[in-house]
């Protein structure tokens, strides 16, 4: 009876197995958000994509809660295991809502810097697929662990001036012949930078089940 029960358990290996699907989700719904940004006629494809890409990530996180709540032995602490795949499953949802802006506003053209924040995007989810696997062996990863959260840091600076430096062309710019332009483009803004704030999130949870267990 014991080893039957036991069967039904997930295995402790399961929960990296499933952190690893998600960050396979997050760096395909990044570079297609990145690819929505080149513009043109396939843009609501690729939001479709985004879209798609969401939904794969929530399933995951789905299957990660339901496998806490029925794992006796974790890899690290429960509430770890909840904030880490709640903020890896914020990033995709984050950049659903920027697809979803740019289907709300039909948008076909998309603003220089708006296209250097996609790549900031797709930077920190590569990052981010980079660490997770090395949550397997937290210790003996720690120093790599350190350098990838230290850059997606970074990366986050980075959003921060390309949002300001974005929002002040289109200020001085789209907004000069077209009010509503600046609108649109602040708020896809406002999405994008968002985004690449959410994956920072996923970096400090991630330093802190670093802390914990060195």
């Amino acid at each position: 009876m014991i080893r039957w029960f036991q069967a039904l358990m997930p295995r402790e290996e399961g929960f990296f197995d499933l952190f690893e699907a998600h960050a396979r989700t997050l760096c395909a719904g990044a570079r297609s958000l990145r690819d929505l940004l080149d513009g043109g006629p396939d843009v609501p494809e690729h939001c479709a994509a985004v879209a798609r890409h969401e939904e794969e990530a929530d399933r995951i996180a789905r299957e990660v809660m339901l496998a806490v709540s029925r794992t006796f032995i974790t890899p690290f602490d429960r509430a770890d295991i909840r904030n880490l795949i709640s903020s890896m499953d914020d990033a995709i949802d984050q950049m659903h809502k920027t697809a979803k802006a740019v289907t709300l506003f039909e948008q076909r053209e998309f603003q220089p810097l708006m296209v250097v924040l996609g790549d900031v995007i797709v930077k920190s989810a590569d990052l981010t697929a980079e660490a997770v696997p090395l949550l397997r062996q937290l210790r003996n990863n720690a120093p790599r662990i350190n350098s990838i959260t230290e850059q997606v840091a970074r990366l986050e600076e980075d959003s921060d001036g390309l949002y300001d430096r974005g929002m002040s062309e289109l200020y001085r710019g789209p907004a000069r012949q077209d009010p509503m332009a600046f609108i649109v483009g602040a708020e896809i803004y406002d999405h994008l930078e968002k985004v690449v704030d959410r994956f920072e999130d996923v970096a400090s949870t991630i330093s802190g089940v670093l802390i914990e267990h060195l």
